[in-house]
């Protein structure tokens, strides 16, 4: 039970961690954030349908099917991905940094249903091939906790902070502990706790469709601070009413006060990061919205403080439009002039030593 509990964690965080970075690099920019979203959405739909079968199950207890099944029932899910997965190709970013130029190209180019030659295509691989050449020059794991040019560690923070707030925001209360909420602390019979559990598990899943749709039209930002003060103001009411119902319930004033504390403990931890979330938003994380990942690079080299990149996110002009149309040539910014012309003077210098080398110049070469 342990390790098949085990295993079944590992594979899923693999899945959880490597789906949407493979997703987002073989996204064209206006579409990145609908498709993202998708698999969230489709995360959530995981956790309704396992909140309609655990209920189901239920009626059998203690027949150890009640538990067996749902937990089995997961190999299901795991073959259906291991099917379709296989004929997915490696994302072009990760292709390039391999070595495997050509094979990249075709990628992209069936990504946007083009040839490979296409002037779109080559400038789409050219500014990834000079992307995948800068980090290249990282350090490795270290180097996510560095402030070089390339800004990893304020990169990390913000990649740290929002997954936090995630997790903490209050989701995982009632999405694992509805039922428990409502039996134990609103006070209803645990038949009516578990439907209600389903039907918020149901109502979380038709939920997050709604960004699927506006994720685009919208922004990233505007949902992140609509979700973080929707989240503040269900943590208050669900508190508020939680508090009142067992006050109610309870007569003496000794277990009312106990109750209160005990609810003000699992609820203001939620409220106050909602609450904080807004904040560091608004003044920290910058509009994404239909820029690929490359401009993205880009505009955190511009960036010399944790305070400005949401400005220099809202100045920079955009290479691709709403549909995806070519705004701004790759080859033509000063970012790959600067990239090229720093490239030719390494090659020089390569060259300058290997010549001294070459006639003793240099020195130890004749060590």
């Amino acid at each position: 039970m342990f390790f098949s509990a085990n295993d079944s964690s590992i594979g899923n965080g693999f899945n959880t961690s490597t789906v949407p970075t493979w997703q987002s690099e073989c996204s064209k920019s206006h579409r990145r954030g609908q498709l993202v979203m998708v698999e969230g959405a489709l995360i959530t739909g995981g956790v309704c349908f396992s909140y309609w079968l655990d209920f189901a199950f239920s009626f059998l207890d203690p027949n150890s099917v009640a538990w067996r099944f749902p937990i089995g029932f997961q190999i299901f899910f795991a073959l259906v991905i291991l099917l379709f997965v296989l004929q997915l190709p490696e994302s072009p970013r990760w292709l390039v940094l391999k070595g495997k130029e050509d094979e990249a190209l075709n990628v992209l180019g069936a990504l946007s249903d083009l040839p490979s030659d296409d002037p779109y295509i080559w400038g789409e691989f050219q500014a990834i091939k000079d992307t995948v050449i800068e980090n290249q020059k990282a350090g490795g794991l270290k180097d996510l906790f560095t402030m070089g040019p390339d800004r990893h560690l304020h990169r990390t923070c913000l990649a740290y902070v929002n997954q936090m707030f995630q997790q903490i925001s209050g989701i995982n209360l009632i999405t694992y502990y509805a039922a428990t909420i409502y039996q134990n602390q609103i006070g209803l019979d645990p038949l009516t706790s578990r439907i209600l559990a389903a039907a918020n598990g149901t109502e979380y899943f038709l939920a997050s469709w709604i960004a699927v749709f506006t994720i685009e039209k919208s922004g990233r930002r505007p949902l992140m601070l609509l979700g973080a003060a929707g989240m503040s103001f269900s943590m208050v009411m669900l508190a508020v009413i939680s508090r009142g119902d067992r006050a109610v319930a309870d007569s003496s004033a000794s277990k009312r006060l106990l109750h209160i504390v005990e609810l003000d403990m699992e609820f203001s931890g939620s409220i106050y990061s909602n609450a904080s979330l807004f904040p560091a938003v608004w003044f920290f994380y910058p509009e994404t919205a239909y820029r690929s990942l490359e401009e993205m690079d880009s505009i955190f080299r511009k960036c010399n403080s944790i305070f400005t990149i949401v400005k220099i996110a809202k100045a920079e002009p955009q290479r691709y439009g709403k549909n995806g149309e070519l705004l701004i040539r790759y080859e033509e910014t000063e970012e790959h002039r600067q990239r090229q012309a720093s490239r030719v003077s390494n090659t020089g210098i390569e060259k300058f030593r290997e010549e001294r080398v070459e006639h003793g110049d240099e020195p130890g070469a004749g060590l």
